[in-house]
């Protein structure tokens, strides 16, 4: 059906503390994702933001969807649209004004070079163990939108998590996350195993509950 080591590996992931947005002091917790598609960047953005293609592989759309314009994803969070820049740059909140989802579109070659980066507060999460509450969804995201712009040839993007594929997916993208966080230096022992606990009971309850 798919390459799970391969599509675990197409992700390079990052975990880091800066100082925080918009100037009110104290830090965020930045969870950088990056990955290459074989797709132009203008298909790549419009599978992105056209409300009809996003519902064939993440979510449906509702709302404004103008800067300035308020969203919500069916089921999910919602927020506010705060820079929309066709075809490199969307910035919204997410779930709240203090969480910022930026991605960013860079051409290589013929196909693309895709960013998305989560900030949160630190005072929010308490540590970089954060990552693993969004992480593992972002890089679900990411491979769901790897099948839709590759074509037919793959399973459907909105059923690929209950497959065996997907589960096995999703539990290896929880190892990743807290592979990397432990490489971060930025979360103790306590804070990284409850959040792989969490992460393990939201992503990947089935395979969790029989890994060691």
């Amino acid at each position: 059906m798919f390459d799970i080591i391969a599509q675990i590996n197409a992700i390079h992931r990052e975990v880091g503390t800066r100082p925080g947005d918009g100037g009110a002091g104290g830090e965020d917790v930045a969870v950088l994702l990056r990955r290459d598609y074989d797709a132009p960047a203008e298909d790549v953005w419009d599978a992105l933001t056209d409300p009809d293609r996003m519902k064939r592989w993440f979510l449906p759309i509702s709302g404004d969807l103008r800067v300035g314009g308020d969203f919500q994803l069916e089921g999910n969070a919602g927020g506010r649209i705060l820079r929309c820049e066709p075809p490199r740059l969307l910035r919204v909140t997410f779930g709240g004004e203090s969480s910022l989802v930026e991605v960013r579109l860079i051409p290589a070659g013929e196909g693309t070079t895709l960013e998305l980066e989560h900030t949160v507060p630190l005072a929010m999460v308490g540590s970089g163990a954060g990552a693993l509450y969004v992480g593992p969804g972002w890089d679900s995201a990411l491979l769901a939108l790897d099948l839709f712009v590759g074509g037919e040839s793959g399973p459907d993007p909105l059923t690929v998590a209950d497959l065996p594929e997907g589960r096995e997916f999703s539990l290896r993208s929880v190892r990743a996350w807290t592979a990397t966080v432990e490489a971060s230096g930025t979360a103790g022992e306590a804070d990284t195993a409850a959040a792989v606990e969490a992460a393990l009971a939201q992503f990947a309850p089935e395979e969790g509950s029989t890994s060691s």
